[in-house]
């Protein structure tokens, strides 16, 4: 065995037969989502692991649900009431934890958490802001200030894990930009590049660094 490294084409089919397998760590995974949304070579190899490990799943018969399990959900869902006390007090004591109930009921979308500010991302003259927020699974980063890039170029969105290197996650036009996946972990880095229009030609920025931010915990 020699320490020779890998050809890129050999690493990248590598890498693309991991996240199909589920074998990758959370953030190489997020990394390797991202990547395949810019570049398709990737994202074809990924498709080809997926349609030549199909097959294993023929391994696997469907078993089918118990059929008490309907009546198990429900059970812990909805359990039967304890008896109450006879007379008048019983029916108090019911008639207040009936009201408790729809209060909580009525107060439960007011606790539901709203949408998580993770960076504020701002050019050196503050001409030019971007906010990234975290709402109900998704990345959302929307422009705050400023316009988009000039004609024949586009803003392009980075996200630098610690010692890593940038992974794009799209382009940023006049729509915000919203993306599926992993809440990106604290101390990571967010950062946008001026690039040509359609985005970087290569597997990373190749124009100037407009902003960047660290996400927060």
């Amino acid at each position: 065995m020699t320490d020779t490294p890998l050809p890129p084409h050999d690493e990248d089919d590598g890498l693309a037969g991991e996240y199909v397998l589920g074998s990758l760590p959370l953030s190489d995974r997020l990394a390797a989502e991202a990547r395949a949304r810019s570049d398709a070579g990737f994202a074809a190899r990924i498709a080809a692991w997926e349609e030549r490990l199909s097959p294993l799943n023929a391994d696997y018969a469907e078993a089918p649900a118990p059929a008490d399990l309907l009546a198990k959900v429900e059970a812990r869902l909805f359990p039967s009431p304890p008896r109450r006390a006879g007379g008048w007090f019983g029916w108090a004591l019911g008639g207040l934890a009936g009201a408790v109930a729809v209060l909580a009921f009525v107060a439960l979308p007011l606790l539901q958490p709203g949408p998580e500010h993770l960076a504020h991302l701002a050019s050196a003259d503050g001409a030019i802001a971007y906010d990234a927020t975290w709402a109900e699974g998704d990345l959302i980063v929307s422009r705050s200030a400023g316009s988009a890039a000039p004609p024949g170029q586009v803003h392009e969105l980075w996200l630098i894990p610690p010692g890593g290197k940038p992974v794009s996650l799209g382009l940023l036009e006049a729509a915000p930009l919203t993306l599926p996946g992993p809440r990106p972990q604290a101390g990571w880095t967010l950062a946008i590049t001026l690039e040509p229009a359609g985005g970087s030609p290569i597997d990373g920025p190749t124009g100037p660094l407009v902003m960047s931010a660290e996400i927060g915990a």
